[in-house]
């Protein structure tokens, strides 16, 4: 009986934390404020790389002049 009531009260907390997260990311969401990582390349940079693909230089190279990963170049890539 004891270990149900344990049982029970963590569940409830556990209830409480996510409908918490879930209010907070609702009130960051209507603010408009955007969530996640912040990108590494500025929109500027993102189109330059676009133009550098397109010219046909590799993602290899492109990542060497940003100092960024590859995976960064190729998700702009398939954002274009």
């Amino acid at each position: 009986m004891t270990m149900h009531i344990i049982n029970v009260v963590a569940q409830f907390e556990r209830d409480l934390l996510v409908e918490r997260t879930q209010a907070g990311l609702s009130r960051v969401k209507a603010q408009g404020t955007p969530l996640g990582r912040p990108t590494t390349l500025s929109l500027a940079q993102q189109q330059i790389v676009r133009e550098k693909i397109e010219s046909g230089e590799t993602v290899s190279a492109i990542a060497r002049q940003f100092n960024t990963s590859r995976q960064m170049i190729m998700r702009v890539r398939d954002h274009a």
